[in-house]
């Protein structure tokens, strides 16, 4: 490919020049003589076809710049909505969680199993204490999002009549980030 500056541009100069201009309407006023009707009526056609189909696209053009500018309107008033993320409470916030539930809830067995907090009673008698510590772990840590995984109460149930299992995890909101 030429660059800029080694273009030759006195060629330019024969189609630019005023003879060039005169060449071009003599050979146009001459073209119905030298040419036949049907292939004037040709070129007719696939001219109008040509300024057809440029009519054609700059519309289409116009209704899609309108449908962008739109779109970005659009996308202006759409809210940022923060994302919700569940993890795991980490084991050792846990354990620190489980002895200090140990000590309050002396007649309980109580035990942490990953993301689970294992609450067991030997006896329906100690369903008051069962039912506290449960409340307690409800309202353990902050953030925690605490769903019961299994219970069992009563006659049914075959090692301990009261049995929970308490699935935590930490909830934390986090913000979407901005596409620009």
């Amino acid at each position: 490919m030429k660059k800029l500056n080694e273009v030759d541009w006195r060629f330019l100069n024969k189609y630019t020049s005023p003879k060039a201009m005169g060449d071009l309407n003599v050979f146009l006023e001459k073209l119905p003589q030298n040419a036949d009707k049907a292939m004037l009526i040709v070129s007719g056609v696939v001219w109008m076809g040509v300024a057809a189909l440029g009519l054609y696209t700059t519309v289409k053009m116009q209704e899609f710049s309108e449908m962008s500018v739109k779109k970005e309107e659009a996308q202006a008033l759409l809210p940022i909505v923060p994302q919700i993320k569940d993890s795991p409470v980490p084991n050792k916030e846990l354990k620190a969680f489980v002895d200090e539930l140990s000590e309050i809830y002396k007649g309980l067995e109580i035990r942490a199993n990953s993301s689970d907090i294992v609450i067991q009673a030997r006896s329906t008698s100690q369903f008051g204490q069962f039912r506290e510590a449960m409340g307690h772990v409800q309202n353990g840590g902050f953030g925690w999002n605490v769903s019961v995984d299994k219970l069992c109460v009563g006659k049914e149930c075959r090692q301990f009549p009261l049995s929970a299992s308490l699935k935590i995890n930490k909830v934390s909101v986090e913000k979407v980030p901005v596409a620009e």
